[in-house]
């Protein structure tokens, strides 16, 4: 079994995780529980143990390798049945939590008997209810699914939803099969993902955080439990375990998915808008998703949300302007990450279609501090009362973010003056993103690749486009690190403080991280999101060509 490891708290605090895990671990019928011989000894890549472990079929093996934009294709075209794909990837659901404890509710029979009635309606009517009809898709536990667990990330504001969010309820509409719900950290603020219900683990390497928040999706899509699943993001938390767990993830424009009913505990906070966008096996994916989701015209029912398109221009006849972003003047991303972005570089360079300049990162090191300042302008006071009332004591991470300065209790008036500041950097980076005229930039999703647990303290590298509201996308490279090809440099002259502390956490023990995917990020400006997945498909083909 995967570490357990959860929060203290006090006695009220731990009979209530107790029951949560019991209800938990309960879930799993014991025809699905790994043998003790596996449990007892397995490797620190437990990637290949659904293959081996014998609870699935030949057939239900070959369906969870596939991405959602072929499910669901061969469900319309009749070769695959609803029920087939959810049983499959619920069972390799159950082995992938029992190595990386990344659910928090598990209903597979509930998933089963949706797929029942869309199998019955296929068969009656000749057709799908909808694009994703038939597609098991996972969901992160603060998106309310009717009946079934969900918290804010703290005890305090568990429940049993009620009603499905949004999201939820227009998935269901368009055909998803929910079945599965995902992990997350305390608070819903860390890029980790260790709460009450336990600290999830990287799947490449058990050693490393699958990142956060949307950890338990990412380690699940990883494990291929899930093809697809929903992530959220207001520092990283799509693009972070993305990028650590070696899938794809898109964190669009804000205010274009979704996001009413989210489990929260900040509502009406807007200094940075929450998104929410897929996790998955490809990019196409990704597009799949997004223009399922905006055929529905959610913001006809949010009046919050802005209509954008999703469809993708048509790149073939110009050619594409590339900014490539090494560092962003403040961390220098580890030696995997160096090496993956300077073999794009050349690769990018050298193709006919692409025009590639250098892209300097312009004050980042001041949008990353605005952003830090506007994630709780309460100075954290909402978020320790979040645990006061649960009972429970404050992880690490959470420590850190609620610590950090100039953290402060903004009165309105100083809320103003910050939100002032942000939208005078959001005019002066857009003013130099047009000088240098990129279509998209390219840059590390990361100041690393996979982290060890409890280290994920720098955020800037996505954060910063969460401050801007520029959507951006991560995808494998297909590389892994390497320590014998990674090496750390004989001489290196740290940029700071900030930038000795990261690289000593790779340089103190390379080996910890062998093995890690290594993952990019294409990032374009706000509202460019179908010309951002238009150029990934232009980009990925080339780098990993």
């Amino acid at each position: 079994m995967a570490s357990l490891t959860i929060p203290t708290g006090d006695t009220t605090y731990t009979e209530k995780v107790q029951a949560v895990k019991i209800r938990l671990e309960s879930s799993i019928p014991a025809s699905l529980r790994l043998s003790s011989s596996i449990l007892a000894d397995f490797p620190l890549d437990v990637t290949g143990i659904p293959q081996l472990c014998g609870l699935l079929t030949s057939s239900e093996l070959a369906i969870t390798e596939l991405d959602a934009t072929t499910v669901c294709k061969r469900i319309a075209e009749g070769n695959l049945s609803a029920v087939e794909v959810v049983t499959a990837f619920g069972k390799r659901a159950a082995v992938a939590h029992q190595l990386t404890q990344c659910l928090t509710d598990y209903f597979l029979d509930e998933g089963i008997a949706q797929a029942q009635e869309l199998d019955e309606y296929y068969k009656r009517e000749g057709k799908v209810i909808g694009p994703l009809h038939g597609l098991p898709v996972s969901i992160k536990d603060h998106m309310p699914i009717k009946g079934r667990w969900g918290s804010g990330g703290f005890l305090s504001n568990l429940e049993l939803s009620k009603e499905d969010c949004d999201m939820t309820a227009i998935l269901r509409q368009l055909g998803a099969v929910f079945y599965v719900k995902t992990n997350q950290p305390q608070g819903i603020f860390a890029l980790e993902s260790t709460s009450f219900y336990g600290r999830t683990l990287n799947p490449h390497n058990l050693h490393l955080t699958p990142g956060g928040s949307s950890g338990g999706e990412g380690a699940l899509i990883a494990m291929k439990g899930s093809c697809i699943g929903v992530g959220s993001d207001v520092g990283g938390s799509i693009r972070a375990p993305s990028a650590h767990c070696g899938i794809y993830g898109i964190c669009p424009t804000a205010l274009t998915m979704p996001t009413h009913d989210y489990i929260w505990y900040q509502n009406g906070q807007d200094g940075v808008h929450l998104s929410t966008g897929p996790m998955c096996r490809s990019a196409q994916d990704m597009a799949t998703f997004l223009q399922a989701l905006a055929s529905t015209e959610p913001h006809l029912l949010d009046p919050k949300l802005i209509p954008l398109s999703f469809d993708l221009p048509d790149l073939s006849q110009r050619k594409l302007r590339v900014g490539i972003m090494t560092h962003d003047q403040t961390v220098v991303p580890h030696p995997p990450t160096s090496r993956a972005l300077q073999l794009a570089r050349e690769k990018l360079s050298a193709a006919p279609n692409l025009e590639v300049v250098d892209y300097q990162a312009y004050d980042h090191a001041v949008g990353y501090a605005l952003a830090h300042e506007m994630y709780m302008e309460d100075g954290g006071k909402t978020f320790r009362r979040m645990l006061k009332e649960g009972g429970e004591d404050i992880l690490p991470l959470g420590g850190w973010v609620t610590g950090l300065q100039p953290i402060k209790d903004h009165d309105a008036i100083e809320m103003w003056q910050l939100h002032d500041k942000r939208d005078s950097f959001r005019r002066a980076y857009s003013d130099y993103w047009n000088k240098i005229g990129c279509d998209v930039v390219l840059c590390p999703p990361f100041a690393g690749t996979a982290s060890r647990h409890d280290t994920a303290k720098y955020w800037s590298y996505t954060a910063i486009w969460n401050l801007l509201d520029y959507p951006g996308a991560v995808f494998p490279t297909g590389l892994k690190v390497d320590p014998a090809i990674d090496e750390v440099p004989p001489s290196y002259a740290a940029l700071g403080d900030k930038d000795l502390e990261n690289y000593k956490l790779y340089a103190d023990d390379p080996s910890v991280f062998k093995g890690a995917p290594i993952s990019l990020q294409l990032v374009a400006k706000r509202f460019n999101d179908g010309l951002l997945l238009a150029a990934l498909n232009v980009i990925e083909g080339i780098v990993k060509g």
